[in-house]
């Protein structure tokens, strides 16, 4: 016997969504919104840098760090959603705080400029 898609429809299981499906975007929007505010810091820095310095340029630089690392979380989903091997997803994971530990070590070496200015 023929069954239409909507038949098959009718009579399946209606599938429940997971219990964290209702906060997901709440979460994606907050990292849209944090990627989209970095870019505009890390432009917003480099634009200033003639005027201010060397520690506007190493503010940007700590800016475009956390936009990686902004990025990488959406990379990260995408890639962890194909691959199979779980290792391979560990270990790209194993990187997710580099980008955070450059973006700190950028913004005390804008501090040090800021507060010990070259002639």
């Amino acid at each position: 016997m023929l069954f239409t898609l909507t038949q098959v429809l009718t009579q399946a299981d209606a599938e429940r969504a997971p219990s964290y499906f209702p906060w997901a975007w709440v979460a994606l929007s907050l990292l849209a919104a944090g990627a989209v505010a970095w870019l505009i810091a890390a432009a917003l820095g480099f634009a200033r840098a003639r005027v201010f310095g060397a520690s506007a340029r190493w503010f940007a630089l700590s800016a475009v760090c956390l936009l990686v690392y902004h990025v990488q979380w959406f990379v990260f989903a995408v890639y962890g959603v194909g691959e199979r091997n779980p290792a391979n997803v560990l270990n790209m994971a194993a990187f997710f705080n580099l980008f955070v530990a450059l973006g700190g070590l950028c913004a005390v070496i804008g501090f040090v400029r800021l507060t010990n200015p070259e002639p």
